[in-house]
């Protein structure tokens, strides 16, 4: 597992671990029933305090992409393949209101916009 913390982000170091833990779950970077790092551990491999792991860790598990076993530790979740829909969706809604900030500002209309993700998503022929 490979998490890498940026202090200068603005981003709290506890969202960044679970940030990254969960993406990597997503991608199937971490298998089902896979333990992670104990809390500790992975506190003092990132140089950050036991409490930012455990609230990274706790989320995941409140999301459902985490299960703990008292005095085993910390596992991947079996994947929900409605949840992993539901949090691509998120990603997808994410950046594409991005991309609808982003073309707005350049003068791009929602035809123009429509017609380049048209382009995109067409299939091989």
């Amino acid at each position: 597992m490979n998490i890498l913390i940026d202090n200068l982000s603005g981003v709290p170091i506890y969202d960044q671990i679970f940030s990254q833990i969960k993406a990597q779950i997503i991608s199937g970077a971490l298998h089902e029933d896979e333990a992670l790092p104990s809390i500790r551990n992975l506190a003092k491999d990132l140089r950050v305090s036991v409490i930012t792991t455990k609230r990274a860790y706790d989320e995941l598990e409140r999301e459902g992409f985490l299960y703990t076993v008292a005095g085993k530790g910390c596992f991947v979740a079996r994947s929900n393949p409605e949840q992993l829909r539901e949090e691509n969706l998120r990603q997808i809604e994410a950046r594409l209101a991005e991309a609808a900030r982003l073309a707005k500002s350049c003068g791009i209309g929602r035809g123009e916009l429509i017609q380049m993700l048209e382009y995109l998503t067409e299939e091989e022929t």
